[in-house]
């Protein structure tokens, strides 16, 4: 038996972009994920700095304005939203908020001349993300997507591992995304808030990593799904979707992703001389990579770093310097387009042949400067 080969890399550090005066954000939803994440991201970031807090809870947004180094004037409600104007110190919004209201938000701060770095999905429906694309183009603001693992070192060394070859010809990939969601009430098991269920939330970690992986967008999608009867939690929404992708190179992707199974996050991809595994693949932390071949297995350990500090420093920098983020609105509108032949797929029980798009990164901007992973 081959014992496995570890290879360290505590050289291995993101390249901070050039500093300059940090980019005001004000944050807009007070819930676990602004609490537990972005808020102590700002606190680590390099390029970025939090504003302001928006909140249908003044009393929550100004407690937590004041608990990150903020004053109570730091603290709006949404119908002061476009009280923002006037603030020349909050040059973008984060939105988090649930899906249905992206589009309204992301309107209103393109109306007031501000930057918009929204939370996945980009919207509840391709419709409303092509509205979103459509107005910040209108009011020449920028919109990215908040898709944080097209920024961690993982993923890029995983990128870079398969477009330079290292795996041999990429056959087959599969991805699997799933939780168990309780019934306490939460917008994501409405489909008025959300906008569907576990795919829109946790399948599109598989559908939009496999596509920044392979640099390449599939040609047909094909898939099932299916809700357990008689769960009241998905009485509106789905459960479970398994689906598969073909792409042009010759690549066959399987997915699946579900709100009834037990945690698990995890992505392989198949060579003609290697196989890399993410496992875990979409948390937050302690991401572990890994590639076998006959003869080894390679562990790539890479130091913690901050997903969400790494994707707002990049939409800094992309302000700072006008340049095109690299999850514009458009690639989170590929993913709604994309999402929707799925269900479409899910509805009619067969395969959905897609536009052929033979650019590389059709939907992408520019990278981010940090060099993530190894060059060989």
């Amino acid at each position: 038996m081959t014992k496995p080969n570890t290879s360290e890399r505590k050289d291995l550090q993101p390249l901070p972009e050039a500093r300059t005066e940090q980019v005001g954000y004000a944050v807009l939803g007070i819930g676990t994920l602004t609490i537990d994440e972005l808020l102590p991201a700002f606190a680590v970031g390099q390029r970025s700095r939090l504003a302001a807090v928006v909140s249908d809870d003044h009393e929550k947004a100004v407690a937590t304005a004041l608990a990150y180094g903020l004053t109570e004037a730091d603290a709006y409600d949404y119908d002061r939203f476009e009280e923002l104007q006037s603030r020349d110190d909050v040059h973008a919004v984060y939105i988090v908020l649930p899906n249905s209201l992206h589009r309204q938000y992301t309107e209103r701060a393109a109306r007031i001349g501000k930057h918009v770095l929204c939370e996945k999905p980009l919207a509840a429906n391709p419709e409303d993300a092509e509205a979103m694309v459509g107005v910040c183009a209108e009011h020449r603001v920028k919109l990215m997507t908040a898709y944080r693992c097209q920024y961690t070192p993982h993923h890029w060394w995983a990128r870079d591992l398969i477009q330079n070859g290292k795996l041999g010809q990429i056959k087959l990939i599969h991805s699997v995304n799933v939780q168990v969601e309780p019934n306490d009430g939460q917008w994501r098991l409405k489909d008025g808030l959300a906008g569907g269920g576990s795919l829109l939330d946790v399948g599109l970690y598989c559908l939009n990593t496999i596509r920044f992986l392979l640099a390449e967008e599939p040609s047909e999608v094909y898939a099932q799904t299916f809700s357990t009867p008689g769960d009241e939690r998905f009485e509106e929404v789905e459960e479970t979707v398994a689906w598969q992708m073909t792409f042009p190179s010759g690549v066959i992707a399987h997915c699946s992703c579900s709100y009834g199974a037990a945690h698990a996050r995890t992505l392989d991809v198949f060579g003609v001389d290697a196989r890399l595994t993410l496992d875990p693949a979409f948390d937050y932390t302690d991401l572990r990579l890994k590639v076998q071949t006959p003869e080894t297995i390679t562990e790539h350990r890479l130091p913690e770093t901050d997903q969400f500090a790494l994707e707002i420093d990049h939409f800094s920098a992309c302000i700072e310097e006008d340049r095109e983020p690299f999850t514009p609105g458009e690639e989170g509108l590929q993913d709604q387009r994309l999402m929707a032949a799925i269900y479409q797929s899910a509805r009619e029980g067969r395969p959905i042949k897609l536009e052929k798009i033979e650019k590389k990164d059709a939907f992408r901007g520019s990278p981010p400067s940090q060099d993530f992973a190894e060059r060989a």
